[in-house]
């Protein structure tokens, strides 16, 4: 009976053993899988386009102001490996939420995310990804915040502008400030709200169909819907997926909020002078640079 028991003593140990060493192993955390992050940025000095992403100035007769923006939210981003690869065809990493709750199928503002400059608004694993080689970005922008300047009898105000340049938005209720617009409704590309800082002002309104301008450099090889806001722009050198990152690639989209926000001139002062009857015609970004990171 005791040669027994000597004879059983390693086996147990080892099983001992090495159920402790499982659960060391366990209890090892494991390594974050690398990402790729997407930030935007906003610059009033980067060139401004046109929609067929040329060089542009300010239309005669108009007026327009780099606004300070606050926040912002993408409906749709796509990497695509070159200039004839169609709208949908590439790589599609983010796509926004739709409803018909207001008849036509729409973006559903309430699920939107909206983010500040600098902050990550997407983050999602390298491994999912489709390996390849990338050179262009698409991305369909649907809401913008910022602050304007604003004049109004003589006086020298500062505004908040929301402003919804996506094809059509499903929108309940949103806010300026203390300020709630109550829609509940579909609202077409170029809807905007506004409340002044300070006073109690607010107001909405609606560019004309089609004005909002949406540059895309590859106008006739790879075309965007009328009335989208999809900006294309393009990586000074190709984006490399392989598959086999170990490391984060952070993507930084900066948009030209060059003169960005334009409107019709009454009073050729260039203030923007909504009392005088002075419209809003454009609130489109004005161009995309793309940029990366390992």
């Amino acid at each position: 009976m005791k040669i027994k028991n000597l004879l059983l003593f390693p086996i147990v140990a080892l099983t001992l053993f090495g159920c402790t060493d499982n659960d060391d192993e366990a209890d090892i955390p494991k390594a974050p899988e690398p990402q790729l992050i997407v930030k935007f940025k906003f610059d009033p000095t980067q060139v401004r386009l046109n929609n067929l992403g040329q060089p542009s100035t300010v239309t005669a007769g108009n007026a327009a102001q780099s606004p300070i923006f606050n926040t912002i939210a993408s409906h749709y981003l796509e990497f695509s490996p070159s200039a004839t690869t169609q709208l949908g065809s590439g790589t599609i990493l983010y796509h926004g939420q739709e409803t018909t709750a207001g008849g036509l199928n729409a973006f559903d503002f309430s699920q939107a995310k909206i983010v500040a400059e600098g902050e990550a608004f997407l983050s999602i694993p390298l491994s999912q990804i489709q390996a390849g080689s990338y050179e262009w970005v698409r991305c369909s922008l649907s809401y913008q915040n910022y602050d304007i300047n604003v004049r109004s009898a003589g006086v020298d105000y500062v505004g908040t502008l929301a402003s919804f340049v996506g094809s059509r938005t499903y929108i309940t209720t949103h806010n300026i400030g203390n300020y709630p617009f109550v829609v509940n409704g579909n609202r077409d590309q170029g809807y905007w709200a506004f409340g002044l800082q300070g006073v109690n002002y607010s107001t909405s309104g609606q560019t004309p169909a089609g004005a909002t301008t949406v540059p895309n450099p590859l106008s006739g090889q790879s075309d965007i819907p009328a009335n989208s806001c999809v900006v294309t722009g393009k990586f000074a050198n190709n984006l490399v997926i392989t598959g086999a990152e170990t490391s984060n690639i952070e993507v930084t989209l900066s948009l030209s909020i060059n003169n960005s926000f334009e409107w019709n001139e009454v009073n050729v002062d260039g203030k923007y002078e909504p009392s005088a009857g002075e419209n809003v015609v454009d609130m489109g970004l004005r161009g995309l640079i793309p940029s990366y990171v390992r």
